[in-house]
């Protein structure tokens, strides 16, 4: 997948060097601009110093045969854009090279068809500017179908403890470079095919998350161990270079029993290795042998020592909480305090064979086995090119209980570890430039969000947000959603999120936020607003104050394009009890724009361009809304997943969900693509493995595994469109989103600016970055043309030296001194001139890479 050598990256590292008078004359501030504004306007009073962290990107060039011919695309980096026109952003023209000979000049956009390619045809295309190409790209030799498979190494099954076999499917995927070359890699999560949620019964298999090459080559597995549940809500990894070194890493929820298996290339597997234990868990007995799923007679045992020491429970002993068990129940006193383990069982027996039963019939205490309810909860960073770990430390906040004080045992439905162990995850660019990993656990009642900080050896707390717990009168039975938390800043954070949550700048600061559900947290940690609303008169409790509440799919982008800033679209499930099934929510103030009374649980809603007549994006849940409220259909379009995937960006729906073939299809014009021998994930929710910008133009890739999970099937859009956009992976808003898809109840992937048909590419806002790990790159660069005899001694030893100097002068801080190196470098490489000592096309690629890192130092 990685076409031509290796050798192509240095001559494509030219291009980057246009990105330099945007570095230099830019300002993060654009990256802030409500999108309504022109981007030339919102870069005035522009600084050097506030520059976004992004990855850099190499080309990204893709070939694919199709029946009118070979299809080529390829990327513009964000740096390249020097201004706009009416159909897209201006930049860089690109010569079009097939079997080393010029066949096209594509100007205003990055694709192309060429009619005359064959199979065999090789393809390479170079960025021009002011008629002088500076750029080659890698080459590309077309995949024979408008998809390439990339073979994967499925795990074997298993069988849990009750003796029930399991299979694996590959399951949610994301992207990062691991090894700083500009290409992603892929990590995909397998996932067993007992995975449920802790509201159903049962034992699971392992999770894994595999990294691969776009080759397929099997670089490591991580397996999570038997100590982490298989599931929705439990595994979210976050890939991302998140310590500035060019190179990703991965950050996840990890517990005693998680390793690490290293795989050759032939993916036979070379080593295993346990995660470290905290050393006061080692000290206290735990260890990566350990299992705490609790069987039926362990549960049982749990519910005995947990009623013996009733009396010793915080609750209790304040008076918040019955004094006794039997009053908690709503049964007459008849047992002494503390509870002796006959009586404790007596107690127990009636809990589950009673009380519970007639509370709802689903309530089968008896059958609960599978469950983790104890034990150490750990994050662990690990390298994304080895898998290695990195640092490993407490998972915060921990669980506390089983779920007593969440509420898991105070509704009808008693669902032990349910509520306490609801998880999300995010990366967002919280100071406005460098990216910050955001942990959460829950979202009903207690609502807790944690940033981290990775600076390459150790995880440091950013901030902390802790609704407090849900106040109740009795565990057993109680209302607790809805209820504010006992946290005098937090408090009402309680049962707003969501089972997604997004990273995006809403009040136009320039630092992203935390789209918590109906809540939003501002960059430094501080709550923004949480959005409540009067019930309507046909509601539970009309002209009651009550939150927007829970739900379960939300979208951030700037819907509105005729109204300043961003919108939030959601749907809840507060049924009678929320003002609404639906609303379109001003972003930077939690507002309502406009919304429906359902009085029953709204469990999908989607947006997108799916009329190009109607201004601003559609929105449905109820039938199908446009951007300032009115309705168009009763009918809407499916809600599984959009994508971003014809030439007039309009926007797309993925459907097919368990045993369907997915498809792709557009509202007015039907199936576009129908992805045979394929399937998507997480049963009816049929989410695609990934959709995101991986390569090519601007357009997102769908990715799906194959029916029998062997490898993941990537499908390239192939509609010429004559649209010049940057990659979506340089606007900081799509690529954090990409990075968070993988949350819980996947939701898409969306810019910062307004993307639809009618986009006004003078309010596309232009980043300015860096891109970390260069200094890197160029030494790698230096090394592969010594390789290639294109760059000898002895110039080829003081070119390295001196980049040599500048790393050890940068490591310590001493800017100004890297600088006189790479000073020196350039200097060498334009003062040598003896015949064979370097090549013209090393001499000139080395020479721009080099001036790229001296104006981005400066």
């Amino acid at each position: 997948m990685k076409h031509g050598s290796k050798l192509g990256l240095a001559s494509k590292l030219l291009a980057a060097a246009l990105m330099l008078p945007m570095i230099i004359t830019g300002s993060i501030e654009s990256l802030a601009a409500p999108s309504h504004q022109a981007a030339s306007s919102t870069q005035q009073g522009a600084t050097k110093t506030s520059r976004i962290q992004l990855e850099y990107l190499d080309r990204g060039i893709v070939s694919a045969s199709t029946s009118e011919g070979n299809f080529l695309s390829w990327r513009l980096l964000a740096g390249e854009a020097t201004g706009y026109g009416d159909q897209g952003l201006t930049g860089p023209t690109f010569h079009v090279y097939r079997d080393g000979t010029r066949i096209a000049v594509v100007e205003n956009s990055t694709n192309y068809l060429d009619r005359s390619g064959t199979p065999s045809s090789s393809y390479y295309v170079s960025a021009v500017v002011n008629g002088k190409e500076v750029d080659q790209s890698l080459t590309s030799t077309p995949w024979s179908s408008p998809y390439y498979d990339l073979k994967l190494n499925k795990p074997d099954g298993g069988v849990t403890p009750a003796g029930e076999p399991y299979t694996y499917s590959a399951n949610d995927a994301s992207v990062g470079d691991v090894d700083g070359d500009g290409q992603y890699e892929l990590f995909v999560k397998w996932d067993p095919s007992n995975s449920k949620d802790v509201s159903q019964i049962g034992y699971t298999g392992n999770t894994y998350i595999d990294c691969y090459t776009l080759e397929g080559i099997l670089l490591y597995r991580i397996d999570l161990g038997v100590n982490i549940r298989s599931g929705a809500h439990y595994t979210q990894f976050m890939v991302y270079d998140f310590d500035g070194d060019g190179k990703a890493e991965m950050m996840l929820k990890t517990a005693p029993g998680t390793k690490i298996l290293r795989y050759d290339p032939a993916g036979n597997m070379i080593s295993q290795r346990y995660i470290t234990l905290l050393p006061e868990d080692m000290k206290a007995g735990y260890s990566n042998q350990d299992d705490y799923r609790l069987s039926k007679a362990g549960y049982y045992e749990h519910l005995v020592n947990l009623f013996m020491n009733w009396h010793q429970h915080k609750e209790v002993v304040s008076g918040r909480w019955p004094a006794t068990l039997e009053e908690s129940f709503g049964i007459d006193k008849k047992y002494s305090y503390p509870l002796s383990r006959t009586d404790a069982e007596s107690l127990v027996d009636y809990y589950m064979d009673t009380y519970a039963p007639q509370r709802s019939a689903r309530n089968n205490l008896r059958a609960f086995e599978g469950f983790i309810l104890d034990g150490p909860e750990y994050l662990s960073v690990f390298e994304g090119a080895s898998g290695k770990e990195l640092e490993t430390i407490r998972y915060k906040p921990g669980r506390h209980d089983d779920g007593l004080m969440w509420g898991d045992y105070a509704m009808a439905r008693i669902e032990p570890g349910n509520r306490v162990d609801r998880f999300l995850a995010a990366v967002a660019y919280l100071d406005g430039e460098q990216p910050y990993a955001v942990f959460a656990r829950g979202y009903y009642t207690r609502s807790t969000l944690v940033s981290y900080k990775w600076d390459g050896r150790h995880l440091s707390e950013h901030w902390v947000v802790d609704s407090g717990w849900t106040p109740m009168t009795n565990p057993f039975n109680d209302s607790p959603h809805g209820k504010d938390g006992t946290d005098a800043a937090f408090g009402t954070l309680t049962t707003q999120g969501a089972h997604s949550l997004s990273a995006a700048d809403v009040d136009g600061d320039g630092k992203q936020e935390i789209v918590y559900g109906s809540a939003t947290i501002d960059h430094d940690g501080t709550l923004l607003y949480s959005s409540m609303d009067v019930l309507p008169p046909q509601s539970a409790d009309p002209g009651a104050m009550a939150r927007l509440g829970h739900g379960d799919a939300m979208h951030v982008t700037d819907i509105d394009p005729d109204r300043p800033g961003l919108e939030i679209f959601m749907v809840h499930e507060g049924g009678a009890y929320a003002p609404y099934g639906y609303s379109l929510r001003d972003a930077a103030t939690g507002g309502l724009l406009y919304g429906g009374y359902t009085g029953k649980d709204t469990g999908r809603g989607m947006i997108g361009d799916i009329d190009p007549d109607q201004r601003g994006l559609e929105t449905w849940a109820v039938g199908t809304w446009s951007a300032d409220g009115e309705q168009l259909s009763t009918a809407m379009p499916g809600t599984n997943m959009n994508i971003k995937w014809s030439a007039d960006m309009t926007t797309q729906i993925v459907n097919g969900n368990l045993d369907q073939t997915p498809v792709i299809e557009s509202w007015r014009k039907g199936t576009l693509l129908t992805a045979e021998g394929s399937r998507t994930n997480n049963g009816t929710k049929g989410n695609p493995a990934l959709v995101a910008d991986l390569f090519g133009d601007w357009r997102e890739e769908l990715v799906v595994r194959t029916a029998d999970s062997s490898a993941l099937r990537i499908y390239l859009s192939t509609e010429v469109t004559d649209r010049k956009l940057y990659t979506l992976m340089h606007d900081p808003q799509y690529r954090v989103e990409v990075a968070r898809q993988n949350t819980t109840y996947n939701q898409p992937s969306y810019t910062s600016f307004y993307f639809a048909s009618d986009t006004d590419f003078s309010a596309v806002p232009i980043p300015v970055y860096q891109s970390p790990g260069m200094l890197n790159v160029l030494d790698q660069r230096v090394s592969e043309y010594a390789r290639a005899g294109e760059l000898a001694n002895p110039l080829l030893s003081r070119l390295s030296n001196a980049l040599k100097q500048a790393e050890h002068h940068m490591s310590k801080g001493s800017r100004e001194q890297a600088l006189k190196f790479l000073n020196t470098f350039v200097s060498q490489l334009e003062e040598h001139k003896k015949p064979g000592a370097i090549s013209g096309r090393a001499r000139m690629n080395l020479s721009y890479q080099a001036w790229m890192l001296i104006n981005m130092w400066k």
